[in-house]
């Protein structure tokens, strides 16, 4: 993603949540709190697929205010361990012979819009469980090359389910997927090629590709509690 079009959408998307906000401050709320446990992945230069062999823990505390029953607003901090190893499953011979790994602590800001595709919350609804999906705006923090501190934005989305244990009670499971914007979350090097250098070149020379950018990736559970239960109810 270019620099012009991830502004575009940090600004739908800031736009989104004001929008959202101030349309529906007439509407009963509530509000939760929770957290959640599971399991982190990294890709980029050294894993270029999901790979659960070289997956990391997660967690994450958060806040959310329900504007109504389909829509809420997410804001909460997560700590990920992101980590790789070429020895383990190099992706081709120049990875092999390159023998890098990292292991690296990710800790994350996020505000996200959460969208229920069912009215699960409802005291008439036949649905105790709701599929919903999320998007938003994170800022991360982390070690980059020589272990000086980075930070970089990212752009969560991602799904999952939710199920009503009770009035209060909400168990979730979720996946979630982050694009960041810099190229060091695995402290790889990744040098531009010179004017006449073919991108492989620079990608040898420099045991990274400028070109990309690297993600990661969440999957887990959790678990929230309804603080009022003024919940906007349909009839």
């Amino acid at each position: 993603m270019n620099k012009v079009n991830f502004k575009i959408f940090s600004l739908l998307v800031v736009l989104g949540f004001l929008t959202f906000a101030s349309k529906n401050s007439s509407f009963g709320q509530s509000y939760e709190v929770g957290g959640g446990l599971g399991t982190s992945v990294y890709s980029g230069d050294m894993i270029r697929k999901i790979d659960p062999g070289q997956a990391g823990l997660q967690g994450t505390l958060f806040g959310k205010r329900n504007f109504d029953n389909v829509w809420s607003l997410r804001v909460g901090v997560s700590v990920a361990e992101l980590m790789a190893k070429d020895t383990l499953r190099p992706i081709d011979p120049v990875a092999l012979n390159r023998n890098w790994f990292f292991d690296s602590r990710v800790t994350e800001f996020s505000a996200l819009m959460e969208f229920n595709f069912l009215d699960y919350v409802n005291h008439k609804s036949e649905f105790k469980f709701s599929p919903y999906a999320f998007f938003g705006l994170g800022y991360i923090l982390f070690k980059g090359v020589d272990d000086k501190n980075k930070s970089t934005l990212v752009i969560p989305f991602g799904g999952g389910v939710k199920y009503l244990l009770s009035d209060q009670l909400t168990l979730g499971i979720e996946l979630g997927f982050r694009p960041t914007t810099s190229d060091e979350l695995d402290k790889l090097v990744s040098t531009l090629p010179t004017p006449g250098t073919s991108p492989a070149v620079a990608k040898i020379d420099g045991f990274g590709n400028p070109y990309t950018k690297d993600w990661y990736y969440s999957l887990g559970l959790t678990l929230s509690y309804t603080l009022t239960k003024a919940r906007c109810y349909t009839d």
